[in-house]
């Protein structure tokens, strides 16, 4: 499933690794691409949406919102 999540609180190339490794310690087959400019990231992962966010809550940075969906698009607004 791939989940989009909006993150605040990311500003260099070190918060996108930060992010990247938190997500991966739970899931270390999930893809992940990070859009620093825009705080988007997207998570292609067998984890819940909750607990990926846990990840990037631990992590140090604040999700916004986040949509789940299929690689083919996202649907179903998950804010929380």
């Amino acid at each position: 499933m791939t989940i989009e999540f909006h993150v605040e609180g990311m500003s260099c190339q070190h918060c996108v690794a930060a992010v990247t490794n938190a997500i991966r310690e739970h899931d270390d087959a999930a893809q992940v691409q990070v859009d620093l400019a825009s705080g988007r990231v997207l998570v292609d992962s067998t984890q819940s949406v909750d607990a990926l966010k846990a990840a990037i809550d631990e992590a140090g940075y604040t999700v916004k919102s986040a949509a789940s969906g299929t690689a083919s698009g996202l649907t179903g607004n998950v804010t929380r």
